[in-house]
């Protein structure tokens, strides 16, 4: 994964250190570690960032900030991936994971009302909740995992193409005196 391309869309360290309402968090959220773009934070934040936008509750950026802190996850990144899940796409992913709730807990679907009320949902809550929870967390687990692994390899594959690249380039570079660095445009 490009570094360039990550940090493009992200918001500076700064500008987030200097935001009076995280300042509950204190001391904690000037950890490095929660700012750099390395592999390993970015695929720890890919995965959390997928895991809690598959969740069908309040407040998924908080537990995905939460949860980068805790695991020393890119912050920007691991709030920002949650948004896979807006307001256009959760009613057809929460439907899809009610649907693998069900599935594998072998229950029932429950047919939705033309009307939605208040009274439908009481009746249905647990016909209803148990397999959706049971989905979500299904198929977060199963997409966070996807999502870092494909998001490591993406890496890794990119980390490969510029040794290579850079190898040709020192190979077609004629000898420099010693002292020189051949790396040095990188």
């Amino acid at each position: 994964m490009p570094k360039k391309l990550i940090k493009k869309y992200l918001p500076s360290s700064e500008s987030i250190k200097n935001n009076k309402s995280l300042g509950f968090l204190g001391d904690m959220i000037h950890e490095p570690n929660l700012w750099h773009l390395n592999r390993h934070s970015v695929v720890k934040a890919f995965a959390i960032g997928l895991f809690w936008g598959c969740m069908p509750m309040p407040f998924q950026m908080v537990a995905a900030a939460l949860f980068a802190l805790w695991l020393n996850a890119n912050l920007p990144l691991s709030v920002a991936i949650v948004w896979f899940s807006n307001p256009i796409t959760m009613p057809p992913i929460f439907y899809f994971e009610y649907l693998v709730g069900a599935w594998i807990l072998d229950m029932p679907t429950v047919a939705f009302e033309n009307e939605f009320s208040i009274e439908w949902l009481k009746d249905k809550l647990y016909e209803i909740g148990v397999p959706l929870y049971f989905g979500a967390v299904a198929c977060g687990i199963v997409l966070s995992t996807f999502g870092a692994f494909t998001v490591s390899f993406l890496w890794k594959r990119n980390a490969l193409k510029r040794w290579k690249a850079r190898k040709i380039r020192q190979k077609s570079q004629p000898d420099k005196p010693d002292g020189e660095d051949k790396t040095h445009n990188d």
